[in-house]
């Protein structure tokens, strides 16, 4: 059996869709930050089936909500302080999304201008779609894939 070790201070992102965590630890720049992170890929879930499952020791305000919900607003965020679950956080689909992914159409000002935010606005919440805010090319975010 897996045994990971309880963290005293951080968080655990849970009910994350199964080969999603490295996805997720990219697009949070953990990769980036000196903290400890467990990647716990296709465990067993009663609710999913299979799951993935991030554990990460550092302050709760390094992680990027926005960027979370994004990628998946049904992740369950569990906040710990001196190893216990402390909170439990909801995300909710932005509005807008700033940086987060880059507009791939070619013909977007954005590739021409690189200067300007990669700048995303929801338009349809029910099938979680966002548009460029230049072009208004389509980003399927279910798939995080682009139509």
């Amino acid at each position: 059996m897996l045994n990971v070790g309880k963290i005293e201070e951080g968080f655990v992102l849970d009910h994350i869709k199964a080969g999603k965590s490295l996805s997720l630890y990219h697009h949070l720049q953990l990769d980036k930050m000196d903290c400890t992170v467990a990647i716990i890929k296709n465990a067993k879930s009663n609710k999913m089936g299979k799951k993935d499952i991030l554990k990460v020791e550092c302050e709760i305000d390094k992680l990027n909500m926005d960027v979370l919900a994004v990628i998946d607003h049904n992740i369950t965020v569990n906040v710990i302080k001196a190893g216990e679950i402390v909170a439990k956080k909801e995300l909710t689909l932005p509005a807008k999304i700033t940086n987060v992914f880059k507009c791939r159409n070619p013909r977007c000002i954005t590739s021409i201008e690189q200067e300007l935010p990669h700048e995303f606005f929801l338009a349809d919440e029910e099938k979680e779609i966002y548009r460029c805010r230049y072009c208004e090319e389509k980003f399927d975010n279910r798939n995080l894939s682009w139509e």
